[in-house]
């Protein structure tokens, strides 16, 4: 859709240009039924299965039970909202959420790329994915598994034309299998003591068991911060948003592959649009859509499978005594359950596990380049037409393959350390950008469609939350708790 003249020589003065270029309008286009934006929140739901869901909730739970139950729910729900706030910024603007934030104050740019990449350059997911599958094969070495898992992960993106439908088609595929085992498990595996143990405990709302039970504050932060996507993977939803064309995003490039695809050197800068009654018409319809496909797609599939797979482990592991390698507790799930239904059951439980763990190794490298390669575009050559969007992208993706193989051969493999590192950090980032999404949503967007009301009060309650565990890692690490 082409600019008028008049839209050529406006531009929106509520969003500031002091930093970054200035937007200008343009309609909104019609938006899609909620069929043709399915899967806008597949990747981030794959990337949450794989950490939190499988491994760090169910490692709790066979420490403690499902006394924390409470936690992962209202965890799962405040991520809900929090994406939510971050699709309401990229819908109406095109822009992604930290380019939104790179308009409050240019250095936050870096440090979210920071933020991102620090956590999340462990390897913790693969290493967690080759484990799972020497379960199943009898033995192997992990660190040549996980170092392969990374380079086929990195081959695959790297060869594809547009990257974003070849991640969602990846991510919905391995998603699929999984709910399959999870209809299994409930049928099968899991008690009707243990349902009743959650229900009961469920109600011990607020109420927390002493955090050395847990493996300590950081661990109950990475686990709470991970009841969901956790960390910075929530503002990448932007990106997934953008890709999928919903909204004002339509205008904005595509990560392609210098390979196989188009490059754009545009900058990621978005557009916003006039508060006419089409355009408002447009938005109430592009705003339902995205709150029906998050809400499904998200919460109650993620936090369906998070229940599921912590009353699983109540219902085989706990009370056990446990192994001392902390992510062998998965390995003696999945023989507690080929004990009582047979070894096909255990291969199917270790599948399973691999199957998400790979699943998430495959999102976060896909999220964290992409984040990245939007905000150094944005931030730092703007005006580059050699240095794009999607080549950055790349250079990223296999720096993080590269240093994660370094990481692996160093010896440091121990998967649910590696997990714990990057989930407290990640806790504390969400707590920083909770407080940043309030801002743009409140000062960047036209009037009638920025954030308010009970939204605005959850955002609340999300930095207060997120805000709450982050003060008490600090102290800890600290030594004043």
């Amino acid at each position: 859709m082409a600019l008028s003249d008049r839209d050529r020589q406006e531009f929106a003065e509520h969003i500031s240009s002091r930093h970054l270029p200035p937007v200008s309008y343009r309609d909104l286009p019609e938006p899609k039924r909620l069929r043709q934006i399915a899967g806008a929140s597949i990747i981030i739901t794959a990337t949450a299965i794989g950490s939190g869901e499988f491994v760090l909730w169910p490692y709790i739970t066979s420490q403690v039970g499902l006394v924390l139950m409470w936690a992962a729910v209202v965890g799962f729900l405040t991520q809900y909202f929090i994406n939510m706030e971050v699709t309401r910024y990229t819908l109406a603007t095109g822009e992604t959420a930290v380019t939104g934030f790179t308009r409050l104050w240019k250095p936050w740019g870096v440090l979210f790329i920071l933020m991102t990449i620090l956590p999340n350059i462990w390897p913790g997911w693969g290493t967690g994915a080759a484990t799972t599958l020497t379960y199943i094969i009898g033995g192997g070495n992990v660190v040549a598994i996980a170092i392969a898992a990374l380079v086929a992960i990195g081959i695959a993106l790297t060869l594809s034309p547009v990257v974003y439908q070849t991640v969602e088609k990846v991510e919905t595929v391995l998603v699929a299998l999984i709910a399959v085992f999870l209809v299994l498990v409930v049928s099968v595996a899991t008690t009707g003591e243990a349902w009743g143990t959650f229900v009961t405990d469920f109600s011990n709302f607020g109420q927390f068991p002493p955090f050395e039970a847990v493996g300590g504050i950081a661990a109950l932060l990475g686990a709470i911060a991970f009841a969901g996507a956790g960390g910075a993977n929530n503002l990448v939803q932007s990106n997934w948003v953008r890709d999928k064309g919903m909204g004002m995003g339509v205008y904005l490039p595509k990560v392609t592959s210098p390979f196989t695809g188009e490059s754009h050197a545009e900058p990621g800068t978005g557009y916003t649009f006039r508060e006419t009654e089409d355009n408002m018409r447009r938005w109430r319809g592009w705003w339902r859509v995205a709150n029906l496909e998050q809400f499904f797609t998200f919460f109650v599939l993620g936090c369906t499978t998070l229940i599921i797979l912590s009353v699983l482990a109540y219902s085989t592991v706990f009370g056990q005594a446990l192994p001392e390698d902390d992510f062998e507790f998965i390995l003696l799930e999945g023989q507690v359950l080929g004990d009582r239904f047979g070894d096909w059951f255990s291969i199917a439980f270790w599948a399973a596990g691999t199957i998400a763990l790979f699943s998430t190794e495959l999102g976060i490298l896909d999220y964290v380049s992409r984040l990245t390669a939007d905000t150094l575009k944005v931030s730092v050559f703007p005006g580059s037409t050699k240095v794009t969007e999607s080549r950055i992208y790349f250079v990223v993706i296999w720096s993080m393959i590269v240093f994660g193989i370094v990481i692996l051969l160093s010896g440091l493999q121990q998967p649910v350390a590696l997990l714990i590192i990057a989930a407290s950090l990640g806790g504390v980032v969400m707590f920083v950008y909770s407080v940043l999404l309030i801002l743009i949503n409140r000062k960047y967007l036209p009037k009638s469609i920025r954030i308010s009301g009970v939204r605005l009060a959850v955002m609340i309650w999300a930095v207060l939350f997120y805000g709450y565990f982050s003060v008490l890692l600090v102290g800890d690490q600290l030594g004043l708790v």
